[in-house]
C-alpha cells in the first residue's frame, strides 16, 4: 500500500492495542463518555453524545476527572 499524504504515521497507523484496553465507554449523569481509569477516578478521553448541549457541559470536557 501507498498513501501519498503530508500525514503523520502515527495518524494513519494505530498505536499497540494496549492504549485502547485502558479506555471504555461509561454513562455519567445520562452523558456517554468514553474515559480512561487513573487510580480511583475517570479521565475523560471523548464525549460520545450526539447531543450538542452535553458538549457545553463544563464538567465532562475531555481531560476532565469523575468519580463514578
Amino acid at each position: 500500500m501507498i498513501l501519498y499524504t503530508t500525514v503523520p504515521y502515527d495518524l494513519i497507523f494505530q498505536s499497540d492495542a494496549k492504549a485502547y484496553n485502558a479506555q471504555m465507554v461509561m454513562e455519567h449523569n445520562g452523558i456517554p463518555l468514553l474515559v480512561q481509569q487513573e487510580e480511583n477516578k475517570y479521565r475523560v478521553i471523548r464525549v460520545m453524545s450526539s447531543d450538542p448541549a452535553h458538549f457545553l457541559n463544563d464538567s465532562v470536557c475531555p481531560g476532565e476527572f469523575i468519580t463514578n
